[in-house]
């Protein structure tokens, strides 16, 4: 059987709990709480960051030769998300699980 490497499975996971995340509050805490919060800006941001950290563990679950340049792309789009985030109240946990998953992907990428 095939077994995932554990640094890889802790990106995975990293990158699982970024999604959750950004897509949740950006659903549910960024609009109810409008003004800045609800900006485009902010909000496509958290939304490309859900989205990336979905496509890399769909990249690592599957090995493909191609992981790590789309780690190193999502770590870079977490990064942006958790500055983002860091300018806004309440969204310490959105800060944290980027930061998370940007050392995460950073690792897979080198």
């Amino acid at each position: 059987m095939h077994q995932i490497d554990s640094e890889m499975k802790a990106c995975m996971d990293a990158c699982h709990e970024c999604h959750i995340t950004c897509l949740h509050m950006a659903m549910n805490h960024c609009l109810e709480a409008g003004g800045r919060h609800a900006e485009p800006q902010h909000m496509k941001l958290m939304l490309d960051c859900a989205q990336i950290c979905s496509v890399a563990i769909d990249f690592m679950a599957r090995k493909s030769e191609h992981h790590a340049d789309i780690c190193r792309v999502c770590a870079e789009i977490c990064r942006a998300c958790a500055a983002s985030c860091e300018q806004l109240d309440g969204m310490e946990d959105c800060v944290a699980a980027c930061r998370r998953c940007a050392d995460a992907c950073d690792r897979m990428a080198a």
